[in-house]
């Protein structure tokens, strides 16, 4: 369960906690923790981050400047506690390495070596050189830290940084922390003390159309790791083997590669949550079809997966697979589905989940999976179904205007229980999407959901790499949703792909400006959100829109050289835009946008060259603006024949990006 809002940012307060539990843990050598700094300070979006302290991404529940930078040169020892695992020592490692040490000794605690110029200790927040190294550099912990949660000191004129926390989990975020804050030659020296408000945060693969390649969905493991993201639920629609053919076991090489994904999925700190969606052709009262499914759940549970779901959206309730199921429930609808589906789930939670050591509550998506009306399927469902059961909700729709806290206090009441969001947003498989790349905010998502919301998993779009967008400010509402600001997400996401992806160190000083700028350009003019309808529920090209009624307001109002000149300027960044992401973006986002980015070279020359023949107009040199005018319009009209990839965006058809601003206004300019 998330944490009280109240207790989720610790002032003054904290130091007395940790106090007493060192008192209570026998550590009596211990030294009163020192004032915290800002003590009782609440922050929120406008005052992250803090004067002097870098950028991080998920934002911290609590970040202050503690005094100068550490250094780091020379030998630098890593002291260890046996509960951190191999991944995070690895990561350790490499930033530290990064940062500038010539050579990184990594131990479990005991003497320190005496030529080491730095200490970094990462352990159990309790141990006393967790405890001292904290007092030392000027900063406290609370008691108990939740799960995943840690604390993170580091202050120049000290030779010890310190990450302390409860779990593997913790300590691996810590250290995804530190990479944000050290640079080269330096790590900055804050305090943090952090900790996710929702327990489950990821994506879930749940799309139609083209599923994720295996190199993409490891990919896609690993940086959920960067951005602390926790779980990614394998539930492609169009893989057979996970709906049409649930029966069946997975090939061998198949199954080859789950292994693969749930290692993957390990070392990053990610639950692997496997889904089966038997409801297209199951028969409820068959015992060998629920043999089937205990079956195919053993099966990767063998090769390591303990996150299971059983979903039963997309299906109709009006038939029955079998006779006997009309037999057992009764003529098929609401009601009769909601029995079954509530039986055969809580047998799976008592017969699979509670029989296998360390399985976690069994997930299940509703056939009525969208708003919060009760209904007798809801009833059934409430009333039958395991009490430990997740069930999932995307919202006051499929494709939901926003979502707010009343409403998933709704959900919760029609469901008997706090929902987890399956949140269709980027997801772009639906008639409405056509033609779209989704990289808009992470928007209309109300602050105070991680009170409400077991966990947050958004269905990102058939393009892998073009999903981190979106994925990047889901991880940071997830985190913290109650200081979290959409457009400061926004930004990070756009430095998160202008930063060389190989390196260790992240912090948002490495992203390259002119990349982040494009980047910036390029998602608005791909800002729209549809909903199922096709209409916006996150408009287009916002600054766009903004810098062309900038410009009318200018130009009706008589100073029209400064009008164009504003206006040719951005419009300069828009058709420079693509050259630049192609050449210093990741391949993979290239190759996911690279439609986008044609119509993009194609639609910035025609807001140029209307810009140019406006220009040329107010010159007095009307036939060079009539022949400026025309190259626009043709150049507009290539760029509404770009095609998205075949096979590669369901449903496929023509590009779209800043419909209804920049068309428009190529078109209605030489009437201005």
């Amino acid at each position: 369960m998330a944490i009280p809002g109240a207790l989720r940012r610790f002032g003054g307060s904290a130091a007395i906690v940790l106090s007493a539990a060192l008192v209570a843990a026998g550590c009596t050598d211990a030294a009163p923790p020192p004032p915290q700094p800002g003590a009782g300070a609440e922050a929120g979006p406008s005052s992250y981050p803090a004067e002097g302290v870098p950028e991080v991404v998920p934002q911290p529940q609590k970040a202050e400047r503690l005094g100068d930078d550490v250094a780091v040169r020379g030998k630098v020892e890593l002291v260890v506690d046996p509960f951190v695992d191999e991944p995070t020592r690895d990561l350790a490692q490499r930033v530290l390495r990064e940062a500038g040490a010539s050579d990184v000794v990594v131990r479990e605690p005991g003497p320190p070596a005496e030529d080491a110029t730095l200490l970094v200790r990462i352990g159990d927040r309790m141990a006393p050189g967790v405890v001292k190294g904290l007092q030392a550099n000027g900063w406290g912990a609370p008691s108990p830290l939740p799960a995943e949660g840690y604390v993170f000191a580091a202050r120049g004129g000290q030779d010890t940084v310190v990450l302390g926390a409860d779990d593997a989990a913790g300590a691996y975020y810590g250290v995804q922390t530190l990479r944000q804050l050290a640079s080269p030659g330096r790590i900055a020296g804050v305090g943090v003390v952090d900790q996710p408000n929702m327990p489950i945060r990821g994506s879930i693969e749940g799309f139609y159309g083209s599923p994720w390649t295996h190199a993409e969905r490891m990919d896609q493991l690993a940086f959920y790791g960067d951005v602390k993201l926790n779980t990614y639920v394998y539930a492609p629609k169009d893989d057979p083997y996970h709906r049409e053919r649930w029966r069946e076991p997975y090939p061998a090489d198949k199954l080859s590669e789950v292994r693969e994904l749930i290692g993957q999925a390990a070392a990053h700190h990610v639950r692997f949550t496997f889904a089966l969606s038997p409801g297209q052709s199951i028969c409820f009262s068959d015992p060998a079809d629920f043999q089937a499914l205990l079956a195919k759940l053993q099966a990767v549970y063998d090769s390591g997966v303990r996150d299971f779901s059983v979903p039963f959206d997309d299906i109709s309730y009006t038939r029955w697979n079998c006779g006997e199921d009309q037999a057992r429930y009764g003529a098929p609808g609401e009601s009769a589905a909601g029995r079954a589906q509530a039986e055969i789930l809580s047998r799976v939670q008592r017969e699979f989940i509670d029989t296998h050591p360390d399985a976690r509550p069994l997930q299940m998506v509703p056939t009525e999976y969208s708003d919060y009306d009760d209904s007798p399927y809801k009833t059934a469902l409430r009333e039958g179904l395991d009490p430990r059961v997740v069930a999932m909700w995307t919202g006051d729709g499929v494709i939901p205007r926003q979502i707010t806290v009343s409403d998933a206090e709704k959900a919760a009441q029609a469901w008997g229980r706090k929902v987890f969001l399956w949140d269709n947003y980027p997801v772009n498989d639906f008639d409405g999407s056509e033609g779209r790349l989704l990289l808009g905010p992470y928007g209309e998502r109300e602050p105070g959901l991680g009170e409400q919301l077991v966990g947050d998993v958004v269905n990102p779009m058939n393009q892998a790499a073009a999903s981190k967008v979106v994925e990047i400010g889901a991880a940071d509402f997830a985190w913290n949703d109650d200081d979290f600001d959409a457009q400061r997400a926004h930004r990070a996401a756009a430095r998160y792909l202008a930063t060389d992806p190989a390196a260790a160190l992240r912090p948002a000083s490495a992203a390259d400006p002119a990349t982040t700028q494009a980047l910036q350009v390029f998602f608005d003019l791909n800002s729209m959100a549809p909903l199922a309808n096709g209409s916006p529920w996150l408009p287009p090209a916002p600054e766009l829109a903004r810098r062309i009624e900038e410009f009318r307001s200018g130009w009706d109002g008589g100073d029209r050289a400064q009008a164009l000149n504003g206006l040719r300027d951005y419009a300069q960044q828009v058709a420079q835009a693509p050259e630049r992401i192609r050449a210093s973006a990741p391949g993979d986002f290239v190759a996911d946008s690279e439609p986008w980015l044609r119509a993009t070279d194609l639609w910035g020359d025609a807001l140029v060259t209307t810009v140019d023949g406006l220009q040329a107009r107010e010159d007095g040199a009307g036939q060079v603006a009539d022949e400026r005018f025309a190259v626009a319009a043709d150049l507009a009209r290539r760029a509404e024949q770009v095609q998205t990839i075949p096979g590669e965006t369901r449903p496929q058809g023509p590009v779209r990006l800043a419909d209804g601003v920049l068309d428009v206004f190529v078109r209605q300019a030489p009437r201005l």
